[in-house]
């Protein structure tokens, strides 16, 4: 997908620090009116990648197309349609809250008043508190309205539920982020919280170790993978692997393995070790995530 269909197009984009490979020959397409997940571990690269989309770093190698620009030669045209949320939640200290509001707003003619202000109700924000008397949460809750009164064209929020209770995570920032969607305009997300991702995402990038090792809507990446729990007559000697196999755990009689491949496939396969296939089912991202990250750890332990 590319040109007017996408609203990012990244092409092996590649970026090191020092000794450090950050990213890794990354491929990404991001749709427009989609709700876009990026997981993987701390310093696996999102916030890198996220950094790039924004221009705040140049493509060592690569490149990278954001509405169809290079973000780092054409700042002002590609970061005026997007609205950033950092994990740092900057904001000025001494400002009230309201202060922040009609300071940001001279910046973009496409503020929308009516929004912010039913924002700033919605997440019960007094326009009179400063800034360094606000706690975690209602700093969050400011750096989010800030990022959406002028309707961006994309909004991209790097580690959003950070100092949100789960009642706010789940209720409002859910919904928050699924009206954005049904306006046409395009969410891009990191987060370490893969239920939330799951919740809320329509397509999702998996990165480890600065590459990509997943990607596509949420609903083929869950429908590629099983999980599946295996019973044998007696223990097996060694940890079973059938066929697709990413991860095997378990103990005496009953292992649980997730997989790649089908059904049917699965079962005949647990049938040539031994095994009966007593549950199947499609298994959640967090666990096609942490079986991933464990198979990795342990072929490198191995190697």
């Amino acid at each position: 997908m590319s040109g007017d269909a996408s609203v990012v197009h990244i092409e092996g984009l590649s970026r090191r620090f020092g000794g450090k490979t950050a990213l890794d020959g990354v491929d990404l397409e991001i749709p427009v009116g989609t709700v876009f997940g990026l997981v993987g571990e701390n310093g696996a690269g999102k916030t890198t990648l996220i950094k790039h989309i924004l221009g705040l770093l140049r493509a060592q190698a690569g490149s990278v197309r954001v509405f169809g620009r290079d973000p780092v030669q054409e700042p002002v045209e590609v970061l005026s349609r997007i609205g950033y949320l950092s994990e740092d939640r900057d904001l000025p200290d001494w400002m009230t809250v309201g202060e922040v509001l009609r300071y940001l707003r001279a910046f973009y003619p496409t503020w929308d008043d009516s929004l912010a202000d039913d924002l700033r109700r919605q997440f019960e924000l007094d326009p009179k508190a400063r800034v360094k008397t606000l706690s975690q949460g209602q700093r969050a809750r400011t750096a989010l309205l800030a990022a959406m009164a002028y309707r961006p064209d994309l909004l991209v929020l790097d580690e959003p539920s950070t100092g949100l209770d789960p009642i706010v995570r789940r209720d409002i920032l859910t919904a928050i982020i699924r009206t954005v969607a049904d306006e046409g305009r395009t969410v891009l997300f990191s987060s370490h919280l893969l239920d939330e991702v799951e919740r809320m995402a329509d397509s999702i990038a998996m990165i480890d170790r600065g590459r990509i090792v997943l990607c596509g809507p949420l609903s083929d990446v869950k429908g590629a993978h099983r999980r599946v729990t295996l019973r044998f007559n007696q223990p097996p000697a060694r940890p079973p692997v059938l066929a697709g196999s990413i991860l095997s755990e378990g103990f005496g009689r009953e292992w649980t393995a997730v997989c790649r491949g089908g059904t049917e496939q699965l079962a005949r396969d647990a049938a040539t070790i031994g095994a009966e296939v007593v549950e199947d089912d499609v298994p959640s991202l967090d666990e096609i995530f942490v079986a991933r990250i464990r198979a990795r750890e342990t072929v490198s332990a191995e190697g």
